[in-house]
């Protein structure tokens, strides 16, 4: 039964890698082989001979004390079975209600057009300039808002400053670069590190510690050699200022940003899980925004009655926010995780971590999970390495798994959620970034991968 369940994450895997040329959305394989392997593990419960406690990260096969899977009772088994499922579907749904949270208040600041009050501070017509400026902000976004978010809000500034496709194309390949560099050292900058510092492998302060530094060259150094190259050179002509901006939304953008960054801040005073400080940011963003709308709607209630819906949410910033979250994402990774909880829970990713161990040095296996984040996602490879280590937490590897896992997808396109975005948004060609964008990825991992291995070496 073991193998059936491993091929079934591989054909659901192979679907989701080809996703466009299926033309099959990703969350539909993800769910599916979520409920086919958890189908197999329950059939075949009776012929399992080991199974891996995720509560005390060990091995139920009779030694060190534990007790043996393969001598209990079906009735003890399909228990041991129900009670580890309900571990993995908590602390998924932890991660989930968590970027649903954040996903939120990102469409809430959205809803009064907060992030225009970014392209105020652009005051450049040089394109070597505004290189800089989108990738800074690119780094520091994405550590705040995550990877994908703010790929989407740059690039939407960046339609209004530069009307040229082919022009923009180039700025879009290097703010995927910034992205997932930025998002990597920050506990919610990236799903993957959020899943990591949820966890309990990283905390927030070690995991910047580790990993602002590397990040940044990771950033830095594209950037640098971009800079030179003949696509950012002369100046560009922005099209003049159109569209009305809501006074209220640099209130909104500052308010929710900051209450975004009080989360890790509020984990840390009180020890309670990450969504609780998010939903926490979530009600006070939310009922701002409420007050705002509810005031701008009395004061206009005439033109407003047209748009009101038939169940009273008069352009209700929260309801509004809700239905425009991404929600095919969090079921992927509702999918995507629970797959792997399946593999962890019948010992297999541990087993095979234990392999790696054995047979490369643990850094060249992490060089070659950030390689492989470019091809598959980083999600599962992360879920999967969580389940095969068992080292303390803030153990310098967690970091260097968290750095490679979140810039190495910057090597090509459909390598992380920010690529992907970028590539839907401004139709940019899988072989087109390959060509000109994938070896300055390439430079940035290796460069500030070389720098995490020179500071563990010689300075932490």
């Amino acid at each position: 039964m073991e193998t059936i369940i491993v091929v079934i994450f591989i054909l659901g895997y192979l679907a989701i890698t080809l996703e466009h040329s299926l033309k099959v959305d990703k969350l539909v394989p993800a769910l599916l082989m979520m409920a086919l392997a958890w189908a197999c593990v329950a059939i075949g419960i009776d012929g399992f001979e080991t199974w891996f406690d995720s509560a005390k990260h060990s091995l139920m096969n009779g030694t060190h004390g534990t007790e043996n899977f393969a001598d209990l009772l079906h009735d003890n088994k399909m228990g041991v079975m129900e009670s580890t499922l309900l571990h993995h579907f908590g602390k998924t749904c932890e991660i989930l209600i968590f970027l649903v949270g954040a996903m939120t208040i990102v469409e809430i600041i959205d809803h009064f057009n907060g992030f225009s009050t970014i392209k105020r501070f652009i005051k450049t017509n040089k394109k070597s300039t505004l290189l800089w400026i989108m990738c800074i902000l690119a780094f520091i976004l994405s550590a705040i808002i995550d990877n994908l978010t703010a790929t989407i809000v740059l690039i939407t500034i960046l339609r209004k400053l530069v009307p040229d496709n082919k022009d923009r194309i180039w700025f879009a390949g290097l703010i995927i670069i910034a992205a997932n560099a930025g998002g990597a050292w920050s506990p919610i900058g990236d799903v993957t590190t959020t899943m990591l510092w949820m966890g309990e492998k990283v905390s927030t302060l070690e995991l910047i510690k580790y990993l602002i530094l590397p990040s940044f060259l990771c950033m830095l150094v594209p950037t640098l050699i971009a800079s030179l190259m003949k696509p950012f050179r002369g100046n560009f002509e922005a099209p003049s200022n159109e569209g009305e901006e809501n006074s209220k939304g640099p209130l909104m953008l500052y308010l929710g940003l900051t209450l975004i960054v009080f989360v890790p801040i509020f984990k840390t005073l009180t020890h309670l899980p990450p969504y609780i400080g998010m939903m926490l940011s979530l009600s006070i963003v939310a009922l701002i925004a409420e007050v705002i709308s509810s005031r701008q709607f009395s004061m206009s209630s005439i033109k407003n009655e047209v748009s009101s819906n038939e169940n009273g949410h008069h352009q209700s910033p929260t309801f509004g926010a809700l239905s425009k979250i991404e929600m095919p994402s969090i079921l992927f990774f509702l999918g995507i995780l629970m797959t792997v909880a399946a593999l962890e829970s019948l010992g297999l990713i541990f087993t095979f971590g234990k392999d790696v161990q054995n047979a490369m040095p643990l850094n060249v296996f992490v060089m070659l999970l950030g390689g492989g984040s470019a091809v598959i996602d980083n999600v599962p490879l992360v879920a999967a390495s969580m389940g095969m280590f068992e080292f303390i937490k803030d153990d310098p590897s967690w970091h260097f798994i968290a750095y490679a896992a979140g810039t190495g997808g910057s090597m090509l396109i459909i390598g992380s959620a920010a690529g992907v975005v970028a590539m839907g948004m401004e139709k940019i060609s899988f072989f087109w970034y390959l060509r000109k964008i994938g070896w300055l990825a390439l430079i940035g991992y290796l460069t500030g991968a070389g720098s995490f291995l020179f500071l563990q070496q010689y300075i932490f």
